[in-house]
């Protein structure tokens, strides 16, 4: 097995080769010297390595500042720059991503990512992505604008990586993405780090899949198939109509919340959603769901203890009358899977141990929570 990562020593990072005999047990250096030298900047690292099947060679994307260097090597000892990827538009660009996958429509196609930070513009800090065309030295994107694995502020520096099916052939259509749930604003203040220790975790393995849409591809998210696995107790509610607010009987610190908001286009309700991470007699809590006055689809976690305020938005169609929702809630974070996946808004909080509760609301209307499931996770061993 071989492992190119970045080390720094005397603070210069540059890529460096380290092998594995004993199936990834334990690894040795290939020497003291990088096989690919810092050329003299400051960002320099997170390189993803590919084989190149169409050309016969390894294909590196290394992270550099504002661009992401582009290398080849017939051997993963020697590299030679090749091309590159520049946005001065999207902060410091880091751990980059290149792979293919075949859409649901049967067609090819390459899909560069890395994680950027687009506050400046009014954009995700999350992992951005293009879906374009690769010759081995070159990426074209299809779009100058990026696309957003999350739009949410905690999924950052995320990889991804193939899913094999049962004979260990690479399936095209579906990979894995696995996201840090913290971001470089609070990375060394967060309230469990006082109390216990404990300082972040990743957000849920996700299942990513190419969809066409109108005029362009994008990826979908849900959360792995295998969290199925670990569902301890099903409650199917049906379908619930709500004016004003109802609350719940479960409380649980873990679950996954499956429904579709409906509403009558013609007499909307001016704010629809759930409170979760609920304390006992209100007040803090996480606020998901849509202002249709906006209109926008929002996950808010400022009426809770987290990091720092924030309520993440994406635009939604009231005139469709439903949007599918999609909420995993975890002791220190929360994901809201929107429609078909497309958009997902990740977030860091940390509820007491007591706010545990759900609550339902539509506001100045009526709403109906169709086929409200919730499937409790059991904790890990």
């Amino acid at each position: 097995m071989i492992a190119l990562v970045t080390q720094a020593p005397q603070g210069r990072q540059a890529q460096y080769l380290w092998y594995s005999t004993d199936r990834g047990r334990s690894f040795q250096p290939d020497g003291t010297a990088p096989v690919l030298p810092n050329p003299g900047v400051q960002d320099f690292r997170d390189p993803k390595v590919i084989w190149d099947a169409d050309r016969g060679q390894w294909f590196m994307v290394n992270a550099e500042g504002q661009k992401l260097g582009f290398y080849t090597s017939p051997n993963l000892s020697s590299w030679q720059r090749v091309g590159e990827f520049v946005r001065t538009d999207l902060g410091l660009l880091e751990c980059p991503d290149l792979f293919r996958m075949t859409a649901d429509d049967g067609t090819s196609h390459w899909i560069l990512g890395t994680s950027a930070n687009g506050k400046s513009r009014g954009l995700p800090a999350t992992y951005a992505y293009w879906t374009g065309a690769f010759n081995g030295t070159t990426f074209t994107p299809d779009h100058a604008e990026p696309e957003w694995l999350d739009y949410g502020y905690d999924f950052y520096g995320a990889v991804t990586y193939p899913h094999h099916d049962a004979s260990g052939a690479e399936d095209a259509t579906l990979r894995r993405a696995l996201g840090w749930a913290n971001f470089w604003d609070y990375p060394h203040n967060t309230p469990t780090l006082a109390t216990d220790a404990y300082n972040g975790d990743d957000m849920i393995v996700r299942d990513i899949r190419l969809k066409k849409g109108s005029g362009s591809y994008h990826l979908v998210s849900a959360p792995t198939a295998g969290l199925d696995n670990h569902v301890k107790r099903s409650h199917r509610l049906g379908d619930v109509a709500v004016t004003g607010t109802h609350d719940l009987d479960i409380r649980s610190l873990a679950y996954d919340l499956n429904c579709e908001l409906a509403w009558d286009p013609a007499t909307p309700p001016a704010n629809i959603g759930l409170e979760i991470c609920r304390a006992a007699g209100g007040g803090r809590h996480v606020a998901a769901g849509a202002f249709l006055r906006g209109p926008f689809a929002y996950l808010n976690r400022r009426p809770t203890i987290n990091p720092t305020g924030g309520e993440s938005q994406t635009p939604i169609d009231p005139a469709a009358g439903r949007l599918t929702l999609r909420v995993l809630v975890d002791r220190t974070s929360v994901e809201m899977f929107v429609g078909d996946g497309r958009v997902v808004h990740s977030h860091r909080v940390f509820p007491l141990e007591g706010d545990n509760g759900i609550r339902l609301y539509a506001h100045e209307g009526t709403a109906t929570f169709r086929n409200l499931t919730i499937n409790e996770i059991k904790a890990a061993p």
